[in-house]
C-alpha cells in the first residue's frame, strides 16, 4: 500500500471518527429536541435514543477496524482489506440511498464521500498476484 493511499485512509478514518462524535452528541440533542417538541412518547424517544446512540459506536468502531487493518496492509502486503472494502460500500450505499430518499439533501455526503474514498485507496483483491 502506497504512502498516499494509507494517509488517505486514514483521513477516511478520521472524518468516520469525527462524525461518530458530532453524531453521538451534536446529533442526539437536535432529534432529542424535535422528538420533544412533537410531543413523542418516552418509550419512543428511548428507542430512538438507543439506536441512535448504537450508530454512533458502530461508526467509532468501523473508524477503529479501518485504522487497525490499514496499519497491517502499510506494513504487510498481504493484510486483507475486505472488511474496509464493505464498509466503504455500506458507507456510500447508505448515504446515496439518504440523498435519494430525502430529495437530494446535500449532507448525506458525509457518509458517500469517505465511503468512496475508502474504496478509493483499498484493493478488491487482498493478496498480491505472484508472478
Amino acid at each position: 500500500m502506497s504512502r498516499f493511499k494509507y494517509v488517505a485512509g486514514l483521513v477516511a478514518a478520521s472524518w468516520l471518527i469525527l462524525s461518530s462524535a458530532a453524531h453521538s452528541l451534536l446529533g442526539w440533542r437536535q432529534l432529542q429536541a424535535q422528538l420533544r417538541a412533537a410531543s413523542a412518547p418516552e418509550d419512543l424517544v428511548f428507542a430512538v435514543k438507543a439506536s441512535w446512540q448504537f450508530a454512533g459506536v458502530s461508526m467509532l468502531c468501523f473508524a477503529i477496524i479501518v485504522i487497525a487493518i490499514l496499519r497491517g496492509r502499510y506494513r504487510d502486503p498481504s493484510v486483507s482489506t475486505r472488511p474496509v472494502n464493505f464498509i466503504g460500500i455500506a458507507y456510500a450505499a447508505c448515504g446515496l440511498w439518504a440523498l435519494l430518499t430525502s430529495n437530494g439533501n446535500w449532507f448525506f455526503l458525509v457518509f458517500i464521500v469517505p465511503g468512496l474514498l475508502l474504496l478509493g485507496v483499498t484493493p478488491w483483491r487482498s493478496v498480491p498476484r505472484e508472478a
